[in-house]
């Protein structure tokens, strides 16, 4: 491959340096959101015990990574146990010997293991370096299995690697070789300056995922390795960062939408690459998030968000001031530009106390502002207090127009006296909800009139309608209402049911106990002693027909004689015709014919006499297809006989 020129190199940086840089100023305004809504903690508890499960796999790869988060933390005894399994398994893996190889020198250079890796494996692992090596990975896994074992190569024989990777990308310029090219490229000094250029390619090759995320062709792995190994390529090298601010916090994004990962190697490449984000601060974005589901009680209207960086940590360098700006998401604001403290117990901690401003419930927009670059947006609920400023039943006649005589009832009494009321009649009931805070008239999602039988606790439900003064109303016809209780009278409880997504004291009354006698009881006959056509029919069962008697025996023993008439005229035609059976075959097939014939009429007299239809059938089919076989033989053989008399 022809090389580049000094000055035709120089001229290439220039471009590539300009080419960053413009994309950064085009940026600067768009930059100003470079937040998540979440961080991703190394020692989160699950992501430990994934690397603990991984401990105990038969997988080197498994094993491999759970050792470089986990492995500092076992005992000596664990350590050596765990060195003689790798060994083991190491004979026994079907991996690449590259790949096994890096595997096993990585865990032992990780636990200190003695004793150390056999001088084989360093040997093949030496001269697999001095050769060219058909793909990156395999050049990746050589590489840092030689840096893991502490074998030092000179700056000829890294140049030697570059070359070998250039020649490789030239061919396959895939991600997975893209990737582990620049992972290379990053740990190679100067030489890795002879990469750079493709990391530009490879970071086009991104895809965007509504709007919101970026990620490579191949999920969790690729992303990590592709990025993580351009970031460090090109910081290694001085180099401008290959991704704006912007796509910095998408691939971000991405990543802690995967942090659910299950895999030892999953969750390593997510720990690295975030963190391999969060060390370039000049891109990395922050965590700005509400503590809590965002829903601020009336009487405690402090709201905290937590302000960190990827890894949950401090932001460094500190944030110049973090400011907020809470509102409704129509009209002016309740607070604008108030300047949040960091908490003395928890510098990543900021308060905001919303109680001066008296806001009423509802739902409300936070924009919080940390330094100049940060901006996110949260919603907030603030709950309120419903009261029960009055509420009146009664009971009336259903067909009059008069006005019906109510009962006060104070919230949470139960009224003294139960109510009555029968099929002619109707209940009405009256109520008015407030908020505890303003005293005005408010609407709720939910308001309900329950009627719970006493006995039996079946319950039905009815919605009370708010009119136009904002006053509740439910009024029920007990006799129109007769089916819905199934006609069952009896004594039932009303409660009067009151809930929103924005009250904290949501809350089921027990107003009244009313006794409701319906014109139809619970027996299903009517006042009149007509059935009720709504009780349950008597079960239909299907049954067949059932047999028709037979005739007396004597009946039947004379027909069966009659039938035997023709047998007996014809048993005394043949003894007087002398008929011969001189010729009868003395065959195997003639005999079964014959008696296969016999059964079969057998069977048809026991037929009539006992069995069914179906069972007879059932018998009835190995003996004619027997019967069938033996006179087919038979009358093959009469044949050849009579053709052989004739000849």
């Amino acid at each position: 491959m022809k090389e580049s020129s000094p000055e035709q190199y120089s001229k290439e940086y220039f471009n590539f340096h300009g080419y960053f840089l413009l994309l950064v100023l085009l940026t600067v305004y768009s930059s100003a959101d470079r937040t998540t809504d979440n961080f991703l903690s190394p020692t989160d508890e699950r992501l430990l015990r994934v690397f603990i499960d991984g401990l105990r796999s038969n997988d080197l790869q498994t094993i491999y990574y759970s050792t470089l988060h986990y492995g500092v933390k076992l005992s000596a005894a664990e350590k050596t146990a765990l060195c003689t399994r790798v060994k083991n398994l190491h004979g026994e893996s079907k991996l690449n010997d590259f790949e096994k190889n890096f595997y096993l020198i990585g865990i032992y250079a990780e636990l200190k293991c003695s004793p150390p890796v056999a001088a084989g494996i360093i040997s093949t692992l030496e001269a697999a370096l001095t050769k060219e090596a058909a793909t990156a990975p395999e050049v990746y896994f050589n590489f840092l299995a030689a840096k893991a074992a502490g074998i030092i190569l000179d700056d000829a024989a890294k140049l030697r690697i570059v070359k070998n990777l250039q020649a490789i990308l030239k061919k396959d310029d895939s991600l997975v070789n893209l990737g582990h090219a620049f992972a290379v490229g990053a740990e190679v000094g100067g030489n890795g300056v002879l990469l750079v250029d493709r990391v530009e390619d490879a970071i086009a090759q991104a895809d965007e995922v509504d709007g919101k995320m970026l990620q490579f062709e191949g999920g969790l792995s690729i992303t990590a390795l592709v990025l993580g190994g351009a970031l460090r390529l090109t910081a290694s090298q001085k180099k401008p960062h290959p991704i704006t601010p912007v796509q910095a916090t998408k691939f971000a994004t991405y990543f802690l939408s995967r942090r659910s990962v299950q895999t030892a190697k999953g969750v390593h490449v997510l720990l690295e690459a975030i963190t391999t984000m969060n060390s370039l601060k000049a891109i990395s974005p922050i965590c700005i998030q509400v503590i809590g589901n965002g829903q601020l009680q009336p009487d405690d209207l402090v709201v905290n968000f937590k302000v960190v960086d990827l890894l949950g940590n401090v932001v460094t360098p500190a944030l110049d001031s973090v400011v907020a700006t809470v509102g409704p998401k129509q009209g002016a604001p309740l607070v604008k530009d108030v300047k949040l403290t960091a908490k003395s117990s928890d510098k990543t901690v900021f308060a905001l106390d919303l109680k001066q401003s008296n806001p009423p419930r509802g739902l409300y927009t936070a924009s919080l502002a940390a330094g100049t670059a940060f901006q996110q947006t949260v919603e907030l609920k603030i709950l309120g207090r419903v009261k029960v400023a009055s509420l009146e039943v009664g009971i009336g006649d259903s067909d009059s127009s008069s006005a019906v005589k109510k009962q006060s009832v104070d919230y949470p009494k139960t009224l003294q006296q139960d109510l009555s009321a029968d099929s002619q009649q109707k209940i009405v009931m009256k109520f008015s909800l407030v908020d505890e805070t303003t005293g005005k008239a408010i609407t709720v999602h939910q308001a309900f009139v329950r009627f719970e039988n006493v006995q039996t606790h079946e319950e039905i439900v009815f919605v009370a309608e708010q009119d136009t003064s904002k006053v509740y109303k439910f009024d029920m016809d007990v006799g129109g209402r007769s089916g819905d209780f199934n006609h069952m009278s009896g004594k039932y409880s009303m409660d009067l049911i009151v809930g929103d997504a924005s009250l904290s004291n949501s809350f089921r009354w027990n107003v009244a106990g009313i006794n409701l006698k319906f014109s139809q009881d619970s027996t299903g006959r009517s006042a009149n002693g007509h059935a009720d056509v709504y009780k349950p029919k008597a079960e239909i069962i299907h049954q067949f027909r059932v047999p028709e008697k037979r005739p007396a025996r004597f009946v039947s023993d004379l027909f069966t004689g009659i039938c035997c008439v023709p047998l007996l005229i014809l048993l005394i035609l043949w003894i007087k015709l002398r008929v011969n059976i001189s010729n009868f075959p003395l065959s195997l097939s003639a005999i079964g014919f014959h008696l296969g014939l016999g059964a079969i009429l057998f069977l048809f007299f026991v037929f009539w006499v006992q069995l069914d239809m179906f069972t007879t059938i059932r018998y009835l089919l190995p003996l004619a297809l027997f019967t069938f076989l033996c006179g087919n033989r038979f009358l093959r053989s009469l044949a050849a006989k009579r053709s052989a008399h004739e000849k």
